[in-house]
């Protein structure tokens, strides 16, 4: 584990996202509410933001770290019958937010495949990534994306 001792606080803030694609019955089920297994997009918010404040424990090297916010929101993408996920952190301390955003972000997909696989089992989930970060030496961080939907940094 890094010894981060020597480390001013600071405000940090994380923004990971990633999506799930899936099947155009499975999508609309999951948007009209019709899963068996219940409300999938608020059962995996509370996963993802659960999962994000435990990363520690999932992860050997992360510190521990207390949050001033974590959020979990869902964007729907009915052409490519997909989901996106982002989760957002942010806290005052002497490292952090990143691992626990990716953590929020990917769970709360685990949570929405885990909810659905009764209804389409091929779904994909992908394009987990670091979108921003601010806070800590090393500054501010923005993907950009192009036209194509490249992801560059």
């Amino acid at each position: 584990m890094v010894d981060v001792s020597g480390k001013e606080a600071a405000i940090r803030t994380a923004v990971a996202k990633g999506d799930i694609a899936m099947s155009r019955e499975a999508f609309a089920a999951v948007l009209s509410g019709n899963v068996g297994k219940g409300d999938v997009l608020g059962v995996a918010r509370l996963a993802g933001i659960m999962a994000a404040k435990q990363t520690s424990r999932l992860i050997p090297l992360c510190h521990s770290l207390a949050f001033d916010a974590c959020t979990v929101d869902f964007f729907p993408d009915e052409a490519g019958s997909r989901i996106e996920a982002v989760c957002k952190v942010k806290l005052s301390g002497k490292t952090g937010a990143e691992m626990e955003a990716l953590t929020g972000a990917s769970v709360a997909l685990l949570t929405i495949y885990d909810m659905c696989k009764a209804l389409d089992r091929a779904m994909v989930i992908g394009n987990i990534r670091l979108w921003e970060k601010s806070g800590g030496r090393s500054g501010h961080f923005k993907r950009e994306e192009n036209v194509e939907g490249i992801y560059l940094c």
